[in-house]
This record gives structure tokens, C-alpha cells and sequence, in this order.
């Protein structure tokens, strides 16, 4: 009987270390697959984000004269009278850059803002590819890597070093 017994054991923890060589090597596919996943997701995003470039600014620019060149989802700020030519996301960064004030948005910030789940970096990055197209547009400034802020009014930067405004 102890040897029945003993074999029985034996195939168990035969079957235990199989099982656990099964379990590693679906460990190393699930991370694989949802490496996939996530550079699709960063795909689809910067899809539909190209898409809305397009699409956006038309109804903005139309509005206010006739394109010249290609057409920006997010217009140059000189070219715009105030953030009610930008995409609601971009108003909604906007305000977030505003209410973080000197201390800079960002980018983790930014995708809780838009109501993106902060964790994946995938969505942080979409954020940040946001904050940096309306640092190139001239809404915001990257002063510090990685932190966004209001620029300095132009009243304001042509005084500055100089008494009474200078212009």
C-alpha cells in the first residue's frame, strides 16, 4: 500500500512542476500579447487622433477665413483669438495648465483630465503628444521637461528686465 501510495505522490508532483512549466509559459505569452495590445491601442489612438486634425479645424477655420495651407486641429495661437477655436480637449488642457498655474501640468495630469486612465503608459503618452502639439502651436511652454505652462503674457515678456514695459 505505501508504495501505491508513494507513486501516486510522485505523479502528483510530476504533474504540480508540469503545471507550473505550463504557467510560465502562459505568463510569457500573456505578456507578450498584451505588449501587442498595447502598441495597438497607441496605434488606434494616434488614428483617430489624425483623423480629428482633419477633420476639427474645419468648421473653426472656415469660419473665420479661407485655409492657406494645410489644415491644424490645433490652430497657431496668433492666428486664434482665444482657446474657443481649439477641440474640447484641448479647452479642457487648457484649463488644467491654467489651474496648475507655475507649477506646470503634466503629462500623468493631463490623461487623468481628460478622463483617459493614467495608468497605461500608452495614454499618458497620448497626453503628452497633446500638451507637446500646443507647446509647438504657441498655447503652451515646456519650460521644464515634461512640465506645461501658460506662457508669459507678451505684455508682460516685452517689460521684462526692463522698468515700465519697454515697448
Amino acid at each position: 500500500m505505501r508504495a501505491v501510495l508513494e507513486a501516486r505522490q510522485k505523479a502528483a508532483a510530476v504533474r504540480v512542476e508540469e503545471l507550473e512549466a505550463e504557467l510560465e509559459r502562459m505568463r510569457a505569452a500573456l505578456a507578450e500579447a498584451e505588449e501587442v495590445l498595447r502598441c495597438r491601442v497607441i496605434g488606434l489612438e494616434q488614428y483617430l487622433e489624425a483623423l480629428a486634425e482633419e477633420d476639427a479645424p474645419t468648421v473653426a477655420v472656415v469660419s473665420q477665413r479661407k485655409p492657406v495651407g494645410p489644415r491644424l486641429a490645433v490652430p497657431h495661437r496668433q492666428d486664434s483669438a482665444g482657446t474657443e477655436v481649439l477641440s474640447a480637449d484641448y479647452q479642457v488642457l487648457m484649463a488644467a495648465a491654467l489651474e496648475a498655474g507655475a507649477d506646470g501640468l503634466g503629462a500623468r495630469r493631463a490623461a487623468v483630465v481628460l478622463g483617459w486612465d493614467s495608468a497605461p503608459a500608452s495614454r499618458v503618452e497620448g497626453a503628452r503628444a497633446r500638451l507637446k502639439r500646443l507647446v509647438e502651436r504657441g498655447w503652451l511652454v515646456e519650460e521644464e521637461p515634461g512640465r506645461f505652462t501658460l506662457p508669459v503674457p507678451e505684455q508682460n515678456a516685452a517689460g521684462t528686465g526692463r522698468p515700465g514695459g519697454g515697448s
